[in-house]
């Protein structure tokens, strides 16, 4: 299993693996010169960390395999306790719009780069531990992390690699051995975190707002290098990366939405210049289709609720905009931003026509889908469900076993739109149908009460073989895999009340 994997194989305590095992350690950010992060060296937390799991596909992605973190060293370093030779660890400054409140000054409170690895196809990836203790940047917290969230932010970063959905990934889950301090004594743990970059909106709004925006066109050049280098050297290419972000989060949010996701926390500082899905926090996938569904216990007004987040990210973008208008004309910032609506609404329409099967576009389909998700949100059908199954509509031409999502008062409508949908289908035969739709809708995604069970394991009864089985599902989400077949399933009545907050 992924978390034993190499157990067997033991190391003298005084051999230490090679600081990159095949790694080429590059220090590219601090090349941007000091006022862009501050000097940061881990805390030593707890004797003896306690390597939980690893993601094989994160590991690949730095040339680390399971027989790496067989080692003692390899845990020590991704717990903090010792360097990565060659690079001196940092934490990054930034600034940000918090539930839509300006906050001047933010930066990595519990998070820091200790790496950054280019690896033998040429990538460039940031390492970054959270929870590993306090930097300047922490205000009032501690800089740790607590199991709970860790165990929750490694499992959703891998399942929507898995999906397909662009987002920072997660290597592997320490246990320090140490309590932190919440509303309790939790559990502590370190998650280390992969990506080729966790520069966000905010690292523009702090220079921009706080009287260096001179600062700006290197962050920005530095951006450039690692998602359009194409761009570089281009007189246009401040221009063109907006234009490019732009369509990037467009996208991102349509995937989003399609998979039923509500990340919860949609602040500036926690959108990413690369267009990725960032910070998991009070995060969640829709159980019943709501799309006031609020996410987060913390959001008492609903600023981030299921069906705002497409307006939040255009807001987010025009507060990124507003610190570019020294790079970019204001007309091309303008048409940027004007053309986020019509990206997202087709990116949206062909995830969505895609979960239906649909290839051919027809005037009649968004009118199929707006009833579809009309009914849903109507009945509280589960939103996973309801499209997974649809691909037994599709194969068999009967829906009496998919018109029991909706519940008894909504089963006639529930049939009566997918007659219309097979008439739909009856207009563009395609034996591979069924096939494709289970390719694009998932069976397995990260509900609440599927982490739940995951943190509940591990923390009531140390049981890595529940975590690893319900990593090994969410990380193959499209299998039908019927050893896990309840991981699929809606919550229980209980487990429906589950709350995540701020603190989560």
């Amino acid at each position: 299993m992924t978390h034993c994997a190499a157990a067997s194989i033991a190391y003298p305590p005084d051999r230490e693996p090679g600081p990159g095992l095949g790694w080429t350690v590059v220090e590219d950010f601090r090349k941007l010169g000091p006022a862009y992060f501050s000097d940061q060296a881990p805390t030593r937390i707890g004797r003896n960390p306690i390597l939980l799991h690893v993601s094989p596909d994160a590991a690949r992605l730095l040339g680390l395999n399971a027989v790496a973190f067989a080692h003692p060293g390899t845990v020590r370093l991704f717990a903090g306790h010792r360097p990565v030779d060659g690079f001196a660890p940092l934490s990054q400054v930034y600034a940000g719009h918090q539930f839509g409140n300006w906050v001047p000054r933010l930066g990595d409170g519990r998070a820091m780069l200790i790496a950054q690895i280019r690896n033998d196809q040429g990538a460039l990836w940031d390492v970054q531990l959270k929870g590993a203790g306090r930097t300047p940047y922490s205000r009032f917290g501690d800089g740790r992390a607590v199991l709970r969230s860790s165990i929750r932010e490694y499992l959703a970063s891998e399942a929507m690699a898995a999906l397909g959905i662009p987002t920072t990934r997660a290597l592997c889950l320490i246990a320090t051995g140490e309590g932190v301090m919440r509303e309790a004594l939790e559990p502590g743990a370190i998650l280390t975190r992969l990506a080729p970059s966790h520069i966000r909106f905010g690292h523009f709004e702090y220079f921009r707002h706080n009287g260096m925006a001179d600062a700006i066109p290197a962050l920005a050049d530095h951006v450039i290098a690692l998602g359009w280098p194409e761009l570089l050297g281009r007189e246009d290419r401040f221009a063109r990366w907006f234009e490019g972000l732009v369509q990037r989060t467009a996208g991102l949010i349509a995937d989003w939405q399609a998979v039923g996701f509500c990340h919860g926390v949609m602040n500036t500082d926690n959108m990413s210049a690369l267009g990725l899905t960032i910070d998991y926090g009070p995060y969640g996938f829709l159980d019943a289709h709501d799309p006031g569904h609020i996410c987060n216990h913390s959001d008492h007004s609903g600023r981030y609720a299921f069906a705002a987040q497409p307006d939040i990210a255009f807001w987010n973008l025009q507060m990124l905009a507003m610190c570019l208008t020294d790079l970019i004309p204001v007309e091309a910032l303008r048409t940027a931003l004007a053309a986020y609506g019509p990206a997202f609404s087709q990116a949206l329409r062909n995830r969505m026509r895609a979960k239906l099967g649909l290839t051919a576009e027809r005037d009649e389909d968004d009118a199929l889908l707006e009833s579809l998700a009309t009914l849903m949100a109507g009945a509280g059908a589960d939103h996973t469900l309801t499209f997974r199954r649809l691909s037994d509509v599709a194969r068999t031409n009967h829906a009496d076993a998919w018109a029991q999502l909706f519940g008894r008062g909504f089963m006639q409508d529930a049939a009566a739109w997918a007659a219309r949908y097979l008439t739909r289908l009856a207009m563009e035969p395609d034996a591979d149908r069924p096939a494709a739709m289970d390719r694009v809708n998932p069976k397995y995604v990260p509900r609440n009460w599927v982490a739940e069970q995951a943190i509940r394991a591990v923390e009531d009864e140390g049981d890595l073989d529940r975590l690893d089985r319900i990593f090994q599902a969410l990380t193959d989400p499209y299998s039908n895999r019927p050893q896990d077949e309840a991981l699929a399933a809606p919550p229980s009545f209980d487990m429906a009340m589950l709350a995540v907050s701020c603190s989560s």
